[in-house]
């Protein structure tokens, strides 16, 4: 068995009938697709190298302890690797449908966490892999990793990975809960960890004070909450899902003759996506800012085959009430500098570590019900998370271009992830299929929020 970590565990639990937690992607080949049989060998010839992909989670009883992970003795990988195909004509739009709806379906808790569709049908003779696995067992930086061990760099198969797996002794209820029961009052390594764990922190304070108040103090503002608005309320079990395409050449174009960075441009873009979304539904956007959650990756550099969460947050305003989109632009670059020396990340991942030495009982309970309490203080969430920029294939096909998906938790009715493959920078936006109809009007915009700066920077 394998103990989950705080944040992985945290994951696990905010996850409810509406609310599913799983991270996910839609990737484009070149056709013809193969055969699904060879895919599933593909796969399969790489399971040694991701464990987690045969393991499933078990629940402590009474939540004595974290969930640990276990290995599945009834793993059937052909169950988690699906095989679909698009109605005529097979365009953007009937890939967009089938993703939303299988994003929609949450995972089997009683099996390992991930699915793979093949998808056939798509125009052009092309295919694609629709996946998702549990944002307990990665992040989007693992995830992107991930990618890269499934996948290959040259067009020919790579042979399999040597594989001497047998599932382990499946746990019982007692060994759980003794197991448990052990690592917090016997195990002296437990022990020790939880007294490291509470230090930490401590630690920290005193090593990064000034780091830790400057960021505390960008974080109190988060208390203020944002105005009503439709991108906040109850959302439904069911998704909508869009892309819309960028190329990175053009948004370094953009920051080489206007500044920032490349995150400060593409914020830029999607504030207008979000402007042109609530001026069309009739909402006053005048003086107005959209908040988002952006995660922030803390996995030390370097750092590859580790398959968890690391991330912390930061929080930014984006200027939708601008109609010029250098005033836009430049209004982001000047929030983004003063967050980075704000030490905002900082101060939000000192605040987590403790959640380490928290009772198991306590972190689930709590984060069950701080998931289900209305709040405005976050109106969206924006992940970027950057991928290979070199070929990848799978049995053969070049992978074409990729999109992500993020979910959607809480009051929060749209979210956007970002992916860069080969010079594409992608977004995927996700939307509550009752409240978000229009989620079109919001990737139209981010296209077009690009094509205006790329027009000024000319």
């Amino acid at each position: 068995m394998d103990r989950m970590s705080p944040l992985d565990a945290t994951f696990l639990h905010i996850e409810d009938d509406k609310s599913h937690m799983h991270i996910g992607s839609v990737a484009i080949f070149e056709g013809p697709p193969p055969e699904y049989d060879d895919l599933v060998r593909m796969v399969a010839g790489k399971l040694p190298l991701v464990p987690r992909y045969r393991q499933r989670v078990r629940f402590v009883p009474f939540d004595l302890g974290r969930p640990v992970w276990s290995d599945d003795p009834h793993f059937n990988i052909e169950y988690h690797i699906r095989h679909t195909a698009l109605p005529s004509p097979g365009g953007e739009q009937q890939l967009r449908n089938v993703v939303g709806r299988v994003m929609a379906q949450q995972l089997d808790r009683t099996k390992p966490l991930w699915e793979m569709w093949m998808t056939e049908g798509l125009e052009e003779g092309h295919w694609a892999i629709v996946s998702k696995v549990h944002h307990s067992m990665v992040d989007g930086v693992s995830g992107t990793d991930l990618l890269t061990v499934i996948m290959v760099k040259e067009p020919e198969p790579a042979p399999p990975v040597p594989d001497s797996w047998s599932p382990g002794p499946e746990p019982g209820a007692r060994e759980l809960v003794a197991d448990a029961v052990r690592e917090r009052l016997v195990s002296p390594y437990e022990q020790l960890r939880g007294f490291r764990s509470a230090l930490r922190p401590s630690r920290q304070l005193i090593g990064q004070i000034g780091e830790v108040a400057r960021g505390l103090r960008s974080l109190v503002g988060l208390a203020r909450p944002t105005p009503l608005s439709t991108l906040n309320g109850p959302i439904g079990p069911h998704r909508r899902w869009v892309w819309a395409r960028s190329r990175l050449d053009d948004i370094k174009t953009v920051r080489q003759a206007h500044g920032g960075t490349v995150n400060d441009v593409v914020l830029s873009i999607i504030t207008r996506g979000f402007r042109d979304l609530l001026l069309g539904r009739g909402e006053d956007v005048d003086r107005r800012v959209v908040r988002t959650l952006v995660p922030v990756s803390v996995r030390p550099v370097g750092q590859t085959g580790v398959y968890d969460n690391q991330v912390s947050a930061m929080f930014a305003e984006l200027p939708v009430g601008l109609d010029d989109p250098l005033e836009r632009l430049q209004s982001i670059r000047g929030q983004m500098d003063r967050l980075k020396e704000s030490k905002q990340a900082v101060a939000a991942g000192a605040l987590t570590q403790p959640q380490g030495f928290a009772p198991p009982v306590l972190l689930a309970t709590r984060t069950r019900l701080f998931s289900r309490v209305p709040q405005r203080n976050v109106n969206t969430v924006t992940t970027n998370v950057p991928g290979p920029q070199y070929p990848l294939y799978a049995v053969g096909p070049r992978l074409l271009e990729a999109f992500p998906d993020v979910p959607l938790q809480g009051a929060v009715r749209i979210g956007i992830a970002i992916f860069s493959y080969l010079g594409g920078l992608n977004f995927g936006s996700t939307g509550d299929y009752d409240t978000a109809p229009d989620i079109d009007v919001l990737a139209r915009g981010i296209e077009d929020g690009l094509q205006e700066l790329l027009k000024s920077a000319a």
